[in-house]
């Protein structure tokens, strides 16, 4: 296979002629991955305050595990994966601030192993330029300290797709120990990817388990396979508990997202693209083309990248990277009738590879005359892309701490009207005010129905209860006998004390 992945190997390693000369380049090129990372942690403690509070889906995620506030309710498409990855501090702190610093530590070391598994495959600085593209995305600085899942997704998909083709690229047994770890890192990052999202798990996997299987690649294919049953295992164990079975969660997983089936969602995902963290429904103007524009040059970036590979006889390493990042791409394009962001951070991780090449490529390849114009450009894009993400991701972190404090306020004037834990919110934004509060959330229909009007109206005769109600919308009917109170743009109906 002249273009596989052992051809690229190869070449990869044609530098180093001796074993004393090719030490310092391998640690010159860990050295400078690690520097991304690095910065891409700083960054995120500069730029998304520590402080800002948890929102809705964190909350969800955290109260699953932490002993000062009642645990959320748990809907058909989560999983436990940032539960237990944030376990280690929300356990035994109720501190935002250390919980941020922890995750933005760990999302920094998460990038540098993600880009040490493909060391071999690209040259160091393709690594690098790959690394700070994706870290400087605002979504991906915005995300990394937050306890949501996408950002590890995409971390496990560039381990596992990294390893894999290492693993492919191993040729005898004098390099079984290179082998070996490439299968568990294989395996490792399968495990990630459904530990955090079962169903984007399988997105991302499927050509590479085409790929080992047309190889026939045994070791490897049970490597993927058994890191994507365990990583799910707690998932479909779950499915058969508490939904009646695999069929009923997914079915029921895709009511709560409104139905999948073909539904174009690509310009709901460039509406998204100015900041708004959850775009459903996803109406209004595009953000200025200027924000857009990075978007729609991605994908034409990384096609010249994959030319630039099959040119240079190493298609292999370039080419199963783009595709995955399609197929992790195609179900939030195609098959949803809302958009974040965020979702597409494990197909932007993949994407960023081949993009990296292809602007390597333009700075150093063509005639003399024509490098510096080429190299003039790209650093202008650079600025450009910079500008762009850096502007969006504050105006983004802005927004969500004004959001986030309305919450932490509403809960303080709860408190002064005598709703303290234990108690019982229900209605508009319950979970993530009940969070604040300290209270139970409960809903009596939508998608985190947990609870009856019944049960609601007993529980009021021996805790706290209040129902909220939003700007617009009518109170419920067992609480509109409740005392009513105005806070903020909320109606707030207090149950008199049983």
């Amino acid at each position: 296979m002249a273009d596989g992945v052992n051809a690229m190997l190869v070449d990869g390693r044609r530098g180093a002629a001796t074993k004393a000369s090719g030490t310092p380049r391998r640690l010159r090129g860990d050295a400078l991955l690690a520097a991304v990372a690095a910065v891409f942690t700083l960054a995120q403690l500069v730029f998304v305050h520590p402080s800002m509070g948890l929102g809705w889906d964190e909350i969800v995620y955290t109260s699953q595990v932490t002993a000062h506030h009642p645990a959320a309710f748990f809907s058909a498409p989560r999983s436990r994966g940032v539960s237990l990855l944030v376990a280690p501090v929300a356990s035994w702190s109720a501190s935002t601030e250390l919980l941020r610093v922890y995750l933005a530590v760990l999302s920094g070391l998460g990038l540098y192993l993600a880009l040490r598994a493909w060391k071999g495959l690209f040259p160091a600085r393709v690594l690098a330029t790959a690394g700070a593209f994706f870290a400087t995305l605002w979504v991906t600085l915005f995300y990394g300290p937050q306890a949501m899942p996408n950002y590890w997704v995409a971390i496990g998909a560039l381990v596992a797709v990294g390893c894999t083709l290492r693993a492919l690229g191993a040729p005898g047994r004098r390099r079984w120990r290179s082998a070996r770890g490439a299968l568990w890192g294989a395996a490792a990052g399968a495990l990630l990817m459904a530990m955090m999202r079962p169903t984007d798990a399988v997105w991302v996997a499927v050509p590479l388990l085409v790929l080992v299987l047309v190889r026939r690649h045994w070791p490897l294919l049970l490597a993927l396979a058994g890191g994507l049953a365990v990583g799910g295992g707690e998932w479909v164990v779950e499915a058969y508990a508490w939904y009646g079975g695999l069929g009923e969660r997914l079915g029921r997983a895709s009511e709560i997202q409104g139905g999948l089936g073909w539904n174009i969602a690509v310009d709901d995902q460039m509406r998204s693209l100015g900041g708004r963290g959850l775009c459903r429904p996803c109406t209004g103007d595009m953000p200025h083309p200027v924000v857009t524009l990075w978007w729609l040059l991605l994908p034409a970036v990384a096609v010249l990248g994959a030319v630039v590979a099959v040119r240079a006889r190493r298609a292999t390493a370039t080419l199963v990277p783009l595709v995955c990042a399609v197929t992790a791409a195609v179900p939030y394009l195609f098959m949803i009738g809302y958009a974040a962001p965020r979702f597409l951070q494990p197909a932007y991780a993949l994407l960023a590879l081949p993009v990296a090449d292809a602007l390597w490529h333009l700075v150093k390849t063509g005639r003399d005359r024509w490098r510096p114009v080429a190299a003039t450009l790209v650093a202008l894009a650079v600025a450009g892309h910079l500008a762009v993400q850096f502007s969006v991701l504050v105006g983004t972190v802005n927004g969500n701490v004004d959001s986030r404090g309305d919450w932490a306020r509403v809960a303080d004037e709860l408190h002064r009207l005598g709703v303290r834990p234990p108690c019982l919110l229900t209605g508009h934004e319950s979970i993530p005010i009940g969070y604040y509060t300290g209270c139970s959330s409960g809903s009596t229909s939508g998608n985190n129905e947990n609870t009856t009007a019944a049960e609601i109206v007993d529980t009021a005769r021996r805790i706290p209860v209040a129902a909220l109600t939003g700007p617009g919308g009518t109170p419920p009917a067992y609480a509109r006998d409740w005392a009513p109170h105005r806070i903020t743009d909320l109606e707030i109906r207090v149950a008199p004390p049983g």
